[in-house]
């Protein structure tokens, strides 16, 4: 039956709770029906989420008309854009923990037949994700869809042109009026960031793993066409209901690694890789660094997405949306299309009759004519990161690196540096105690952005513990496990030592030899706490995997690894 899970309660021994339903206007011809619980991002103070009740009540009235009852409930919601630079920055990643224990909370404590989870900012489809891979409710991850693009002399902008106004205003190549002037005009409107930032990111990564319906994540927030998806949401849960697929039947090993190329193939942000290692954890599903570090070797750049290119998901709509740019992955061998997906159908079965992109269109190119053979996003061992370093070096031409560090605990100082004119290129800038432990791993996109001046963009390298957004570019090297806070490598790096990179050798070495490094670490204080004591803070550090797991819980972390010692 397809109230699998809520004939308990309708149906069950407590007959008063019925009481509790009657209540809510439903009848005892109610009581047949699947009860579905539509997570809903709530935000009013971020352009990303101000429009998410709006669609999970047209997803409930869709519900409806397919013979279900949809019920909204509200989960956390931080903006990644407004938390930026201050104390409020250390609440993103855990807000995406929250949303999936919030969800998997409601969605089981109300014996819920399914899921459906808003995806509108960072965080929030990540975090719906991984409850449907927890609970393996039958369920989907729908989009929000993205913000269009704001105007400035006649040519699109977007947040990138924001922060990029900014670095150049501060060290005088460009007004601050006409900075100003961009900061107004970026976003004219709701939805999430439009570029290949970690929004869009996450919503390819869920087109092409099977969690999210075709087009879902390319059809922009204003689009008549988003309230119409979300109408047709209902009739997609009730097919999901009728022939019983679970999230774990879609969540497999090839279907982990369609994610991982699509995002690796179209420019995404790092803050994927992050998000897959999780929720491969959560779908218990061996999928690793080493394994993400095999596929971007390998996987070519075939998409102009800002910040590599001038492309918005907005663009990509026009030209037919993001099932044009799977076909166009799979037509170029990037893709396994016998994955299932919330459709019912195979990958290539929901892109069977999907036309090529158009003649004339410089988003998507062929492999052939790839933008370059290997991905934006790399993967590095070494004694500075034993457990892993992500990079980001899409505006970096040459693959290897070496450079003399200049050590910094707080991103604020890198910016009054590079306004003083004290990094020189060929520096190696290392930003240390703000990983997952220290105080809940936030993005430092204030430091990553100061570094973005004419100058410097291209010519140094950033190696952090801690997070960059989507929309920085540059040589950045994030995510350092294990981070300073718990004794890592990174906390033993003195100013002046050399390091050294090579991207597609997968290698990262801080050139001191091991004895130095044992008595330099021998020599850290220890460690003291969280930067900033909050409850919710100190939860999440007591209880958070390193990045190399995805800030998993590391009760989930430990019993995974203990399912594979045995």
């Amino acid at each position: 039956m397809l109230n699998w899970n809520s004939n308990q309660l309708t149906h069950g021994w407590q007959k008063g709770i019925t009481a509790f339903y009657y209540a809510l206007g439903m009848t005892a011809e109610d009581f047949q029906k699947p009860q579905i619980g539509i997570g809903v991002p709530l935000l009013d103070g971020n352009t990303c989420n101000i429009h998410a009740y709006q669609l999970a009540q047209e997803i409930a009235a869709g519900c409806r008309e397919a013979g279900l009852l949809g019920f909204p409930f509200g989960t956390p919601g931080v903006s990644d854009n407004i938390s930026q630079g201050h104390e409020g920055g250390n609440a993103s990643l855990p807000s995406r923990n929250l949303i999936a224990n919030s969800a998997e909370c409601v969605v089981t404590a109300h014996c819920y037949d399914g899921l459906i989870g808003l995806h509108n900012c960072d965080k929030n489809g990540p975090g719906f994700a991984m409850a449907l891979a927890r609970t393996n409710f039958p369920g989907l991850i729908v989009s929000g869809g993205s913000i269009l693009p704001g105007c400035h002399n006649g040519k699109d902008i977007t947040i990138l042109d924001v922060y990029d106004s900014q670095a150049k205003a501060a060290v005088g190549a460009m007004t601050h009026a006409e900075s100003e002037e961009i900061i107004r005009k970026a976003c004219p409107g709701p939805g999430g960031c439009g570029i290949a930032a970690s929004f869009n990111t996450w919503g390819l990564a869920m087109e092409a793993i099977g969690l999210m319906l075709p087009a879902s994540s390319s059809i922009p927030a204003v689009d008549p066409e988003k309230k119409a998806e979300c109408r047709r949401v209902g009739t997609a849960m009730v097919n999901l209901l009728q022939k019983n697929i679970r999230p774990r039947d879609i969540l497999t090993p090839a279907a982990f690694r369609n994610a991982a190329v699509t995002i690796a193939a179209a420019g995404g942000s790092t803050n994927g890789v992050l998000h897959i290692l999780a929720l491969a954890r959560e779908a218990g599903v061996d999928f690793t660094l080493r394994d993400l570090q095999e596929i971007f070797r390998n996987t070519p750049v075939l998409a102009s997405f800002a910040p590599r290119g001038p492309r918005t998901m907005v663009d990509l709509h026009h030209i037919g949306g993001t099932p044009v740019l799977l076909k166009h992955f799979l037509d170029n061998g990037l893709l396994d299309g016998s994955c299932l997906t919330v459709t019912g159908q195979t990958l290539a079965e929901n892109l069977r009759d999907v036309p090529p992109p158009p003649a004339g269109q410089d988003l998507l190119v062929s492999r052939d004519n790839c933008y370059k053979p290997f991905a934006d996003m790399q993967v590095c061992f070494g004694n500075l990161a034993p457990e892993g370093i992500v990079f980001k070096v899409s505006s970096m031409k040459d693959p290897r690196f070496t450079g003399k560090a200049v050590c910094f605990d707080d991103p604020r100082d890198i910016v009054r540096a590079v306004e003083q004119r004290r990094i020189t290129p060929g520096s190696v800038i290392i930003l240390r105690y703000l990983g997952p432990v220290a105080s809940g791993m936030p993005e430092v996109l204030i430091a990553t952005a100061a570094l973005a001046v004419p100058e410097l963009d291209g010519r140094i390298a950033f190696l952090s513990d801690a997070r960059v957004s989507g929309v920085s570019h540059g040589a950045i090297g994030v995510h350092c496990a294990p981070e300073a806070a718990v004794g890592g490598p990174i906390a033993c790096v003195e100013d002046g030592d050399e390091i050294s990179f090579d991207l597609l050798q997968g290698v990262i070495h801080v050139n001191v030899n091991d004895e130095t490094l044992a008595a330099r670490k021998s020599k850290l204080p220890a460690w003291s706490g969280l930067r900033t004591v909050r409850g919710y803070l100190a939860d999440w550090s007591a209880t958070v995997a390193q990045a190399s797991h995805g800030c998993v819980s590391l009760a989930l972390h430990r019993s995974i690894a203990q399912q594979k010692s045995t």
